[in-house]
């Protein structure tokens, strides 16, 4: 095992059996990310086939599509705090274990929704079992790998992401072609089966071996806290406003709680997490970095699916397959961001990362029905190139900024920053691309009768509905609502362009430079080890 120069010939922090299969664990790890990032992928892909009536699909409106989505983000992102807490008290092995067991049967259960209201609880479902197994893989990847090995190892880990993004569509496509739409759940319980038995045979078990007293209140109050402020989001998003009272009450009373929370774990003399680790500018850069990247992409992911569907008219895996740019693009450059940024420091690669996402989402901006498809493949490529050089180093620096032993705590940190983040752009950016839509289609609802109106200007799905029923006479209502969805994308997509320009900014001002010591994330020389603090063996 090789120890980086001047670091102390200390024994390994790692058992000497875990660390030779700590590549064959990092696999096995990849299967539980695979679960979760694959089956948000395939659902963007699906959304389409669950809007149409049965037995297509399950007849979901619109609002019903966000929900199916964001049940899950609710549930994922108020619980991924305790999940990693959790993590590091009982151990992150069996927290794994669970998670990816309960994902699992909400999947089948998914599967056999008959409507939509079926499916949006079991995607709650499946939204619980992933805040278990999401801080878990990263956790346990902190405790078999020794520091100057860890960037490597997150950045094969951020690649996994783009693996799931590829598989996803592409599976999805098959699956909806020649299956029913519930396949592209069911095709999760096999992974499963096949990520439990790899992962009771290879994984080692790690935990705090000095986890404290239980802060109970913290728990709760991170709880109640992250529910009420993502619910307030989603509710802002699914009303096109952020002004309703059923939006600013769980809004501000999800930022009290949190603000509770900040304060009791300021002053509790066994806090869930030190809040002082935010007090240092490059982390709290870091976690601001994944949140905005987030918020940018997931809103511009959303909208992707129906501007290839129902604007450009391909099927669901020719849409899968056209994302595979951006997928191959993660693939190739995460796992070698950590050399980019050896040489350059982490500052200067997060920042072009940054601006080379802000100019693919800006890129959106110049599409139209007919834009060639190699244009989308390249801008596709440089969005995937961009997040490859962001996410590792970011990840690195928030995972390496906490002591081994809490490594759940900062997992759950990193993924939590990320779920509102990307919930936040869903809601935000879901809601402006909304409300531009309705305001330039509903001059051409003239021809719909009077109680179809409000439901045809809903969305460009729901506007070709109603168009499909009208027979020829609602050919120009179908050129109308591919007008309008391109301008209001066009519009979506500046918006996202702009969040990403802000957070190039904040990476520039607050992500460490190139340092004579220190090379990059990962870089600096291991602390002592505490006994005990390593994965043990079985």
């Amino acid at each position: 095992m090789s120890i980086p120069s001047g670091a102390p010939a200390a024994a390994p922090r790692v058992p000497e059996a875990v660390h030779r299969r700590r590549w064959a664990i990092l696999a096995v790890l990849m299967f539980g990310l695979l679960i979760v990032v694959l089956d948000n992928s395939i659902l963007n892909v699906a959304v389409k086939t669950i809007a149409s009536p049965a037995p297509t699909g399950i007849g979901a409106t619109q609002s019903e599509l966000e929900w199916s989505i964001n049940s899950y983000t609710l549930v994922f992102a108020g619980l991924l705090f305790t999940a990693g807490l959790l993590g590091d008290r009982i151990g992150r092995k069996k927290v794994l274990l669970a998670g990816i067991l309960v994902f699992g049967a909400g999947s089948a259960l998914a599967a056999l929704s008959t409507s939509p209201g079926q499916l949006i609880t079991w995607r709650a479902l499946m939204g619980f079992g992933a805040a278990f197994v999401m801080p878990a893989t990263l956790a346990v990847l902190m405790n078999v790998f020794e520091r100057d090995e860890q960037p490597k190892a997150i950045g094969i880990w951020a690649g996994g992401v783009g693996l799931g993004i590829a598989i996803g569509p592409i599976t999805g496509g098959v699956l909806l072609e020649h299956f029913w739409w519930g396949s592209i759940f069911l095709v999760n319980v096999p992974v499963v089966v096949l990520a439990l038995i790899a992962m009771i045979l290879l994984v080692p078990d790690s935990r705090d071996p000095d986890p404290g007293r239980v802060d109970p209140l913290g728990v709760v109050l991170s709880i109640v806290g992250l529910v009420l402020l993502v619910y307030g989001i989603i509710r802002g998003g699914e009303l096109a406003s952020f002004t309703d009272l059923t939006v600013l009450a769980p809004l501000l009373g999800g930022l009290l709680v949190l603000a509770a929370f900040v304060w009791h774990e300021k002053r509790s003399s066994h806090p869930s997490i030190d809040i002082s680790y935010f007090r240092t500018p490059a982390f709290s850069a870091a976690v601001a970095a994944i949140a905005l990247v987030f918020f940018a992409l997931m809103g511009v992911t959303f909208f992707s699916a129906f501007y290839l569907q129902s604007v450009r008219g391909y099927t669901a895996l020719q849409s899968g397959l056209l994302i595979l740019p951006l997928a191959a693009a993660q693939m190739i450059f995460a796992p070698r961001a950590r050399l980019v940024v050896d040489r350059f420091g982490a500052r200067a690669v997060c920042t072009a990362g940054m601006l080379l996402v802000a100019g693919g989402l800006a890129a959106f901006a110049l599409f139209d029905a007919d834009t060639p498809v190699w244009v989308l493949c390249v801008v596709f490529f440089v969005q995937g190139t961009g997040m490859a050089h962001i996410m590792p180093p970011v990840t690195v620096t928030v995972m390496q900024a906490l002591p081994r032993e809490r490594a759940g705590s900062g997992s759950a940190i990193n993924n939590t920053f990320r779920q509102v983040g990307g919930a936040l752009g869903i809601a935000v950016l879901g809601s402006v691309l909304s409300t531009v839509y309705r305001g330039d289609i509903e001059g051409h609802l003239d021809a719909v009768p009077a109680g179809a109106r409000d439901v045809a200007g809903e969305s460009i799905e729901a506007t070709l509905g109603v168009a499909a029923k009208l027979g020829p006479a609602g050919r120009p209502l179908i050129a109308a609502a591919d007008d309008a969805f391109i301008g209001a994308m066009h519009v979506t997509a500046l918006g996202s362009a702009a969040v990403a320009l802000v957070g190039a900014v904040v990476v520039a001002l607050f992500l460490p430079g190139r340092t004579g010591g220190e090379q990059g994330p990962g870089r600096a020389e291991p602390v002592p080890a505490r006994a005990g603090t390593g994965p043990s063996e079985g």
